[in-house]
């Protein structure tokens, strides 16, 4: 799977309703974590990304989470979390309402199907006792940043009055436009600042992408502690490549999740990495061991 298509294509399966896959026999790189022994010291909310191991059905990731005392599973619809429910996990970043990466919350004409979409989508999350709900920028296709932050104030405020009411945190995430998602309109997390601020919801915050932001912004621990406020959720993965975050890449993540306890955040770290060695699950459970500070 390349990176530049394969999260938006699982995403846009996931909007089709196609997350599961066959639920046997598993694929040779998949093994499983059940039968070892983990115990975490409680400080860190672990989640991992669906797409990311999409070699298992999302029965087969929820057993491994579990075993691995991961807490929730991001990017995935109402379709599955009657699932996650039954092996106790939550989802923890919620998606299915936003129409895609590209055509988001900074272009006025995709505001009605948006606020359609979220209307009913935090509804949703609401009574499945979730709170978090993924949304993105856009791309900029010629739009300048003012605009776009004008432009996405503009809808996103129609729809913050019910995710208050109800509870629920929607979230833009921060994505590299550098690499991976180019011309995406929220490629810096003083872009995103300011969209919070003048939302000025507490029930607005960033998804910061750590693996993104360190592509097209660097200087990762100061600017979690500048701007952890706006921040509700995050995501890892290594730098070069999106793999594992183990000493093969640039990121050390003990410091990294230090530095985000240091501010005082109890919510979800989800695993976002493609793994790349022939045991996936193993590199999952480092992954966790990790960022277990």
């Amino acid at each position: 799977m390349k990176e530049k298509t394969g999260r938006r294509n699982a995403i846009k399966n996931m909007l089709a309703g196609t997350a599961a896959i066959a639920v046997s026999p598993l694929v040779p790189t998949i093994a499983s974590c059940s039968t070892v022994a983990f115990s975490l010291k409680g400080n860190i909310q672990h989640a991992v990304c669906r797409w990311c191991f999409n070699e298992l059905s999302v029965e087969q990731l929820c057993i491994e989470a579990a075993q691995l005392g991961i807490k929730g599973i991001d990017l995935v619809g109402p379709a599955d979390w009657a699932t996650l429910k039954k092996h106790g996990l939550v989802s923890s970043m919620c998606n299915g309402a936003e129409i895609s990466l590209v055509k988001g919350w900074n272009d006025p004409q995709y505001h009605a199907t948006l606020i359609s979409n979220y209307t009913k989508h935090i509804d949703l999350v609401a009574e499945a006792g979730f709170k978090n709900l993924i949304c993105f920028s856009g791309n900029r296709n010629g739009m300048d940043d003012e605009t776009g932050l004008n432009n996405a104030a503009a809808g996103l405020k129609q729809i913050m009055a019910q995710a208050e009411k109800k509870g629920v945190i929607i979230q833009m995430e921060l994505l590299n436009s550098k690499i991976d998602h180019k011309d995406y309109m929220c490629d810096r997390t003083a872009w995103g600042v300011e969209l919070c601020k003048r939302i000025g919801s507490p029930n607005f915050k960033l998804l910061y992408d750590i693996y993104h932001m360190q592509i097209d912004e660097g200087d990762v621990i100061r600017t979690i502690r500048d701007n952890h406020t706006y921040i509700g959720h995050y995501h890892t993965a290594g730098v070069p490549g999106r793999h594992e975050i183990d000493d093969t890449q640039e990121l050390y993540y003990p410091a990294i999740m230090k530095a985000i306890l240091a501010t005082g955040f109890n919510d979800f770290v989800a695993q976002e990495f493609m793994p790349t060695a022939k045991d996936k699950l193993a590199s999952l459970k480092k992954a966790v061991e990790i960022c277990d500070v």
